[in-house]
């Protein structure tokens, strides 16, 4: 069976607290047929402590948003 995993960085988005969050850059295995994307159990802390620890933003960006209605 062939290999379909890639080591590659990604744009993890994220909602917390009624809030998103976009990390750039982050560490992941991704599946090159579905897209699907895989993060270490160490990635995924550091995620947390990044939106938890209160360290500033490198930007902060507006969003519009809208109800599908």
């Amino acid at each position: 069976m062939k290999e379909t995993m890639i080591e590659t960085e990604v744009t993890y988005i994220l909602e917390h607290g009624g809030q998103f969050y976009i990390i750039e850059h982050v560490p992941a295995r991704v599946c090159q047929e579905t897209g699907e994307q895989f993060f270490s159990p160490e990635t995924v802390e550091h995620i947390h402590s990044l939106i938890k620890g209160g360290r500033k933003p490198t930007k902060v960006i507006e969003t519009p948003v809208y109800e599908y209605t």
